[in-house]
């Protein structure tokens, strides 16, 4: 049925219409015989709501901050771990023997700790250990995130600001790196005098959060004097061969060129590696007192015929482990009292 627009609403054969003034929509009901007039034009749809309540603004949420990550991550080391930890150590490449020296140990996978990365390198066992270590209440990373494995510097270093965060005072730092210095031969130990970071990134640069300490530290002394003299003590008496030396920190995953390795040399380096640097400066961010030594498991590229590979550095690193087990067991011993 055609129906005149500007007419008023008509009964028409049992039928009630309704005529919109405006040449476009037409509202109608069933007639009484059946048949069903066209429905308006384009609908707008409408989502039910049966109690008629306001749908409200859901804002996204923010993401959590490095400082957010880090507090949730120590607040369950704390939990699950059964202590608070006074001593952190970072154990490198090959050597996850150090753990042994603990007592009462619990294990938790980095998987289950939030917001823990992984760690995906050989040798790098991907466990947090605690325990007492003379006594002292002490937190093990068994392995260590590698910028090279596509990490951030925020999240190499998350779980040393977890540890931070759970109450160490100390972190004590291994790595395995290759020698360039005449004292540092494969099977030696070098305690870290100081460090040359050419990784190319800083854990600090980013956003600055005041919770996570000072964005511009001092770096003069990043390797804690009086923890250096308790190592290098450490030694003489348990006639290991060490000495002190700067540590190159590099991004890898190859290894040095022989131009790169000489040109370390006249920069004053004595070993060289990838790790390292990153958790040092966050650690020294939050007044963490730190010592760093470092396995060296073979010569730098250029300073032997040998041909550099990781095999060789896991090896080497689980010769050397049992010395700085030993090491470390003596600077543990003379630490003050709580």
């Amino acid at each position: 049925m055609k129906v005149v627009v500007d007419s008023p609403p008509l009964k028409v054969e049992g039928r009630k219409l309704k005529v919109e003034n405006r040449n476009s929509k037409i509202e109608t009901r069933k007639s009484g015989t059946g048949n069903q007039e066209p429905e308006a034009s384009n609908p707008e749809p409408r989502a039910p709501n049966p109690d008629n309540r306001r749908t409200p603004n859901i804002e996204p949420r923010t993401p959590p901050t490095d400082y957010d990550r880090a507090l949730v991550a120590a607040r369950y080391i704390i939990a699950r771990g059964g202590l608070k930890p006074r001593l952190g150590v970072i154990l490198g490449s090959g050597l996850g023997e150090v753990v042994n020296r603990l007592e009462n140990a619990r294990r938790l996978p980095y998987e289950s700790i939030p917001h823990f990365p992984r760690s995906t390198v050989a040798g790098h066992a991907g466990e947090l250990a605690t325990g007492y270590w003379r006594g002292v209440p002490t937190t093990m990373l068994c392995g260590r995130m590698h910028l090279y494995e596509g990490y951030t510097p925020s999240d190499v270093v998350l779980p040393t600001r977890a540890l931070a965060l759970a109450g160490i005072e100390y972190l004590f730092v291994t790595c395995a790196a290759g020698g360039i210095g005449a004292r540092c031969t494969p099977g030696r130990l070098m305690i870290f005098s100081d460090h040359l970071n050419y990784q190319g990134v800083n854990p600090l640069a980013g956003p600055e959060d005041a919770r996570l300490g000072p964005r511009f530290i001092d770096m003069s002394e990043a390797y804690d004097r009086e923890l250096r003299s308790l190592a290098r003590a450490a030694g003489r008496k348990l006639h290991l061969k060490c000495s002190e030396g700067v540590y190159a920190g590099l991004l890898g995953p190859s290894f040095e060129t022989p131009a790169e390795i000489r040109a370390l040399q006249r920069l004053g380096a004595d070993a060289v590696g990838m790790s390292t640097v990153p958790e040092v400066i966050a650690a020294r961010q939050r007044g963490v007192r730190v010592l760093a030594v470092a396995s060296i498991t073979n010569p730098a590229a250029g300073l032997a015929r040998e041909h550099l590979s990781h095999q060789e550095v896991l090896e080497a690193g689980g010769r050397g482990a049992r010395n700085l087990a030993s090491l470390f067991d003596e600077v543990v011993a003379s630490l003050p009292p709580a």
